[in-house]
């Protein structure tokens, strides 16, 4: 399974989202400091969910941290979030 649809797997289940995007931009970055040869690096996400309702951006960033896991967000270089309620 590639990162991009581990991240969009936990994050559809973590907050049933009614818009979620996740697209992998590693190909942009590719030779930069920190990009791997094989890319899955660089991730571009926009979820909208009822859940972030009443958060600051902080607890929404948090709250997206949280949901992928140590693991998955260790494998990850660069992780731009455009979070907001639905």
């Amino acid at each position: 399974m590639s990162v991009a649809q581990e991240i969009h797997d936990k994050l559809s289940a973590a907050f049933s989202p009614v818009d979620l995007q996740v697209v992998d931009d590693s190909a942009s970055h590719a030779g930069h400091a920190g990009a791997p040869a094989g890319g899955e690096s660089h991730f571009n996400v926009r979820i909208r969910a009822a859940a972030f309702v009443g958060q600051n951006r902080l607890a929404r960033h948090r709250a997206v941290h949280a949901a992928l896991g140590k693991d998955l967000v260790g494998r990850i270089h660069a992780l731009a979030l455009d979070i907001d309620a639905a």
